[in-house]
């Protein structure tokens, strides 16, 4: 894969901004560490904010996954329109086993809709937990039910060893991404490398 990436890494990757999104809790740091360093982190630890970045390689297209994992709890909600602005695509999570965290993904989901001034957006609902089973609160049928009102995919998660669904929660969020029509700033990003790159020949 190395060797891949080295041949790989001289062309305009584009950069896709992800955004994990949901209440405090609810496993969004898990998900993120399971992804980017395949470990399951057992301890609840209030993030404020991390970024993850990493080379990718989705349905055959290598890209650059620059993940945002948010703060959840409410005394860091001035901080959510900020990071909102600059995500291209969101994961709005939950947990099986927390109701009023079921019950807040509507409220995530209008603000980001809001911020991005837009009637869609790229936004995928995760279930998260799902390992949990007699803990668990929430119906699958409950979750596809919400993604269905809120027009997007859904996915069901648990960040513990083994893990289910967490490359492919982040994958997912790529490909609609790619079915949305291309953002001003990605153009932006594009045609700023491509003068780069010019400026580097002519030198």
């Amino acid at each position: 894969m190395s060797s891949a990436l080295s041949d790989i890494s001289k062309e305009n990757l584009i950069t896709y901004k992800l955004v994990v999104v949901g209440d405090g809790g609810v496993g969004k740091s898990a998900i993120t560490i399971q992804f980017f360093q395949k470990m399951f982190v057992p301890d609840y630890d209030p993030t404020i904010e991390d970024s993850y970045i990493q080379h990718a390689e989705i349905d055959g297209e290598w890209c650059i996954l620059d993940v945002l994992d948010t703060a959840g709890q409410e005394e860091f909600s001035a901080m959510r329109e900020q990071y909102m602005r600059t995500g291209d695509g969101f994961l709005i999570v939950y947990s099986v086993t927390d109701k009023a965290s079921y019950d807040n993904v509507r409220s995530f989901h209008t603000q980001i809709l809001r911020v991005k001034d837009r009637e869609s957006y790229p936004m995928i609902l995760v279930a998260n937990k799902v390992d949990l089973v007699h803990q668990r609160k929430i119906a699958e049928d409950q979750g596809r039910d919400l993604a269905n009102q809120l027009k997007i995919p859904y996915i069901e998660t648990s960040a513990k060893d083994p893990p289910l669904n967490i490359d492919a929660a982040f994958h997912e969020v790529v490909r609609v991404i790619r079915q949305h029509p291309v953002e001003k700033t990605q153009r932006r990003k594009k045609r700023r490398s491509k003068i780069n790159k010019g400026k580097c020949v002519v030198l």
